[in-house]
C-alpha cells in the first residue's frame, strides 16, 4: 500500500521550500507527490497556529475543520483537505493523516504540563455529533465524505492509542483511585513498561516516539522513588512500634502512600519473592548467574534445551508441575529449532528459544491473544511465582525483555475495556511485575529489604 502519509518530523515539514502555508502559499515540486504535497501544508498550517494561538482556539479550529466541515476561518485549507480526502486511498491512509494532525498539536502542549488537559479535550472532540448535514448544503458530497473517513480514524489502533494516551496525561499513578470497577485502560499510566507497546502505533513519529519515552522514564523513575520511600517508612514504623505507642509513633513518622494497588500484605510478599531467596539459597538473580555460568562453555543446543527446562521447571509449584504442564514445557523446549540441535550455542538460538517461551508462557500472537497457560499458571500456583518463571527466562537474556513485555501489552490491549473487579488476578500481575520489573532493572536499591524477609 502506497502511504501518503508520511512519518517524518515536524522538522521535515518545515524544511520543504514548497509547503509555504500560513497563509497559504504554493510552489509545486514536480518530484513530490500531490497527494503528501496537501498533507505537508495541512501541516504546515497547524504547526504554524498552535505556537501562535490558545489551545481553546485550535480546538475550537480543529473541531470546525474536522468535525464541523464548515465555518473555518481560511477557505484555502478547506479546498486542500477536500483534495486529500477525495483521493483515491483516502480510505486507507487518511487515518494517518488525522493522527499526525492531532499529534501537532498534541506535541505542543505536552511540554507544559498545565497544558495537559487540552490534549484530553481535543481527543474528545472525537466523541461529538455534528450538526445534522442537509441533503441541500452544496457541500454535501464533501462533507460527507470527511465524516465517514472520521469514522474509520475513530475505528483505527490510531485513535484506540490516541485514548489510551489521554490517560497518561490525565492521570498519574499516585491519582489513580482504588475503586474497584474501572476499566482497565484507566490503570495505564500505572505501568511504564507497557508504554511503548500500547502508547506507540505504526505510524509514530519520532517526537510522538520520544513524548512516550518521556514520559516512561518520568513515571518509572517516579514509582522507584515512591516504593523506596513508602518500604522505608513501613520499615521505620515497625522499628518505632517495637518502642512507643501506635498513637506516638504517627507523631513521629509522616505517613507515605502506598504507590501500588497492592495491600500491605500483598505488597510485603512480592518484595520477599523478588528480593528475597526464594529458590534453596539463591536469589532469581543469583539462580539466573548460577546457570548463565555453567552453559558458558560451548555445549550443544540441545543439551541447553534441557538444562533450560530443568532450570525454569524448578520455579513450578510441585503438583502442578507433576500434571500436564511439565511434559508440555518439555515439548515445547524440545520442539524449538529441533534442526539446529547439534550446533553449538550461540546468541541467535538463546535470544529465538526465549521469545518461543515467552510466547508458549504468556500469549502469541495480538491478533489471537490466546493465553490459557498463562490463566493456568496463576490460578494454579499464584502470579508471584508465574511472574517468577517469566523473570527467570529473562534474567538470562535480557535482550527479550521487550518482547516479554510486548506480550504483556498484548494481554493489556486485549482487556483494557474490562472492568478491574472482573480481572483482578491481571490487576495484581500488572502491579506485581511492576515492582519485579524495577527491583531487577531499574535504579531503585531495596537490599536493607533482604533482612526482614
Amino acid at each position: 500500500m502506497k502511504n501518503c502519509t508520511h512519518t517524518g518530523s515536524e522538522k521535515t515539514v518545515e524544511q520543504t521550500p514548497s509547503a509555504k502555508v500560513h497563509g497559504v502559499g504554493r510552489d509545486y515540486q514536480h518530484n513530490y507527490h500531490d497527494c503528501y504535497l496537501e498533507e505537508q501544508l495541512v501541516y504546515q498550517h497547524l504547526l504554524h497556529l498552535v505556537q501562535m494561538e490558545s489551545p481553546d482556539q485550535m480546538i475550537e479550529r480543529f473541531r470546525a475543520l474536522f468535525i464541523e466541515r464548515s465555518n473555518y476561518p481560511e477557505r484555502e485549507i478547506v479546498t486542500i483537505l477536500d483534495k486529500i480526502t477525495a483521493s483515491k486511498t483516502a480510505q486507507e491512509d487518511f487515518k494517518f493523516f488525522l493522527n499526525r494532525c492531532c499529534h501537532i498539536l498534541i506535541n505542543r502542549w505536552y511540554i507544559q504540563p498545565q497544558l495537559h488537559h487540552h490534549i484530553v479535550d481535543l481527543i474528545n472532540l472525537f466523541d461529538l455529533f455534528p450538526n445534522t448535514l442537509g441533503v441541500g448544503n452544496y457541500r454535501f458530497r464533501e462533507i460527507r465524505r470527511l465524516r465517514e473517513l472520521v469514522k474509520i480514524f475513530t475505528n483505527s489502533e490510531q485513535y484506540v492509542v490516541l485514548r489510551r494516551f489521554i490517560q497518561l496525561v490525565s492521570n498519574t499513578p499516585k491519582q489513580n483511585n482504588r475503586q474497584e470497577k474501572q476499566p482497565l485502560v484507566n490503570l495505564i499510566s500505572r505501568y511504564p513498561y507497557l508504554y511503548e507497546h500500547c502508547l506507540i502505533s505504526e505510524d509514530s513519529t519520532f517526537e510522538q516516539q520520544e513524548t512516550v519515552r518521556n514520559f516512561q522514564i518520568k513515571v518509572q523513575k517516579k514509582f522507584e522513588i515512591d516504593l523506596s520511600q513508602y518500604v522505608t517508612y513501613k520499615v521505620r514504623r515497625v522499628q518505632i512500634l517495637k518502642k512507643v505507642p501506635p498513637s506516638e509513633a504517627n507523631r513521629i513518622l509522616i505517613p507515605v502512600h502506598n504507590p501500588t494497588l497492592l495491600s500491605d500484605s500483598d505488597l510485603y510478599s512480592t518484595l520477599k519473592q523478588f528480593i528475597g531467596k526464594t529458590e534453596g539459597n539463591y536469589t532469581y538473580q543469583e539462580k539466573a548467574q548460577q546457570f548463565l555460568k555453567y552453559n558458558a562453555t560451548n555445549i550443544k543446543y540441545h543439551d541447553f534445551k534441557d538444562d533450560l527446562f530443568e532450570y525454569l521447571i524448578t520455579s513450578v509449584d510441585g503438583k502442578y508441575a507433576k500434571g500436564q504442564f511439565k511434559q508440555r514445557l518439555y515439548s515445547q523446549l524440545q520442539n524449538t529449532l529441533p534442526d539446529a540441535d547439534e550446533q553449538k550455542i550461540n546468541d541467535f538460538l538463546i535470544i529465538r528459544t526465549c521469545n518461543q517461551l515467552l510466547n508458549f508462557l504468556v500469549v502469541n500472537s495480538p491478533t489471537s491473544p490466546q493465553h490459557s497457560t498463562f490463566l493456568d499458571l496463576i490460578t494454579n500456583q499464584g502470579s508471584l511465582p508465574t511472574i517468577g518463571l517469566l523473570l527467570k527466562v529473562v534474567l538470562i537474556c535480557h535482550k527479550v525483555k521487550p518482547h516479554l513485555e510486548k506480550r504483556l501489552a498484548i494481554l493489556f490491549n486485549h482487556y483494557e475495556n474490562a472492568t478491574t473487579d472482573m480481572i483482578q488476578w491481571l490487576v495484581s500481575t500488572l502491579e506485581q511485575m511492576n515492582i519485579a520489573m524495577s527491583l531487577h532493572f531499574g535504579d531503585i536499591d531495596l537490599s536493607f529489604f533482604k533482612k526482614f524477609c
